[in-house]
């Protein structure tokens, strides 16, 4: 297996950290595979197995219904980046023995496989950490390994959103819960996922021993709904009193159709200056918004007003007049503003790809560690394009690897 370790040379981590880690990706769609994708940023050299002439259904999604149209698979080019792609029949007896060998030389195997799969292609942890005792072993269910609906399968709308609590929650007074966007609870799940198995490579270097880290959707959802969620367990809580529920919302629609958002506008001061900006500092003089107090209890007609004046000038116009003003004051962003945002261009929360992607930039994953570098983001791979380099890798000769194909195994 391969050498690979924090205590390995200085120079090569302070480039690539995870430079000569071996990485199978035995998963599909996103909150799996991202994790995977995480590694082959900082280095790592990943494979993911996927099912010869099928493929990860993922690879699909840019053309769903539902997503923005492009020409450009700019879903698979932001998470299957930096990876190579080997299909392999693991129904076979052959592709299963061609993933054991790649087992024994692999640091990390990442699945998402439903846990009856798992067991009916004997690739649970227990069923492969004999292979490799040092590899780390990451499992990403729905619901988690143990329990009720430990075999369910899942996606982030129904386990991250819908059974944490978040979707009934993200909701307007007298509304029905609304679904999530697509991999909003993946992308969360997929930095879970890292984390827990970046922990598991610094124990396995303090002590030798490999083992399995495991997280699940609903899991990171509770985690995400938590300072709400958490009130679930306090003998007290009243939950209709959650402003979500009894207040409007803040937000207020301009006359070009874009909103702005005062959810920080808390001290007096910043009170004043909205007055300031709209021009009502007779309101100051209005029993019913004269305190906090008095217009907590009248939120519905002081909004109700402030949509009526917001709705009369342009976005830009109330940007200006508000941030010259010192209102805490926000844009809501719509995604067409990302490429020219300021904050986005300075941090490098997208990076310039390195290959023809089909697009300027790829966005990145938010963990930063500085000194460390990045993989820039290379083309995502076609389905099996790495089948015959992995295999050679592996000691299998051309005709060997022509038989295979024929067998239908790759």
């Amino acid at each position: 297996m391969r050498s690979w370790g924090i205590s390995g040379d200085r120079a090569l981590q302070d480039e690539l950290l995870f430079s000569g880690m071996r990485v199978l990706d035995v998963g599909t769609w996103i909150a799996a595979p991202t994790a995977a994708t995480m590694l082959a940023d900082r280095g790592a050299d990943v494979i993911k197995i996927e099912q010869p002439g099928v493929g990860d259904a993922y690879r699909n999604y840019y053309q769903a219904v539902v997503s923005p149209e492009s020409t450009i698979n700019y879903t698979w080019a932001l998470d299957a980046r930096n990876k190579r792609s080997l299909s392999l029949n693991l129904k076979s007896a052959a592709g299963k023995a061609i993933l054991e060998r790649l087992v024994r030389e692999c640091d990390v195997y990442v699945t998402n496989q439903p846990l009856p799969m798992r067991r009916a292609f004997g690739l649970e942890y227990e069923d492969l950490k004999a292979l490799n005792p040092r590899m780390i072993y990451a499992s990403l269910t729905g619901y988690g390994e143990l329990g009720p609906e430990r075999d369910r399968e899942s996606f982030d709308l129904v386990a991250y959103w819908s059974r944490s609590g978040l979707m009934n929650q993200m909701r307007h007074k007298g509304t029905q819960p609304f679904q999530a966007m697509a991999g909003m609870g993946d992308h969360p799940t997929g930095v879970a996922l890292y984390a827990s198995i970046v922990t598991a490579l610094l124990r396995r270097e303090r002590t030798g021993q490999g083992g399995k880290v495991h997280t699940s959707l609903l899991a990171n959802g509770l985690w995400s709904a938590s300072c709400f969620a958490q009130a679930a367990w306090a003998r007290d809580a009243d939950f209709s009193t959650i402003p979500g529920q009894r207040l409007t919302t803040a937000l207020y629609r301009t006359r070009d159709e874009r909103w702005i958002q005062f959810s920080m506008v808390r001290t007096e001061a910043e009170f004043d200056a909205l007055l300031v900006s709209i021009d009502r500092l007779e309101w100051l003089a209005d029993e019913r918004f004269a305190t906090p107090e008095q217009r907590l209890l009248h939120a519905e007609e002081i909004t109700g007003l402030l949509a009526e004046i917001i709705v009369t000038r342009t976005a830009a116009e109330w940007m200006s007049e508000m941030t010259a003003n010192g209102v805490p004051v926000a844009l809501v962003a719509e995604f067409p503003d990302l490429p020219n945002d300021p904050q986005v261009l300075a941090n490098q929360m997208a990076m310039a790809a390195v290959e023809d992607v089909g697009m300027s930039h790829i966005i990145r994953d938010p963990v930063n560690v500085d000194g460390l570098g990045r993989v820039g983001p290379k083309r995502a791979p076609d389905l099996g394009e790495h089948t015959d380099q992995v295999l050679a890798e592996l000691g299998f000769d051309a005709s060997e690897i022509a038989r295979l194909r024929n067998e239908g195994v790759v």
